[in-house]
């Protein structure tokens, strides 16, 4: 393996280190349930602010 050969192969691997920090630190978590997508909110009558359930 020449010089040549070496510091494309060295630089390939520091870039795609770079890559997979990016991707590991730049991704967030996802918060469950936020905003109501979870479960039904009953908005009127007696039940107003409840979560709705599917049992009866």
């Amino acid at each position: 393996m020449n010089t040549f050969e070496f510091k494309n192969l060295v630089k390939n691997l520091k870039n795609s280190l770079k890559e997979r920090s990016f991707f590991k630190d730049l991704r967030k978590e996802v918060d469950i349930g936020a905003n109501g997508t979870q479960d039904y909110v009953v908005k009127k009558g007696i039940n107003k602010d409840t979560i709705a359930t599917t049992k009866q």
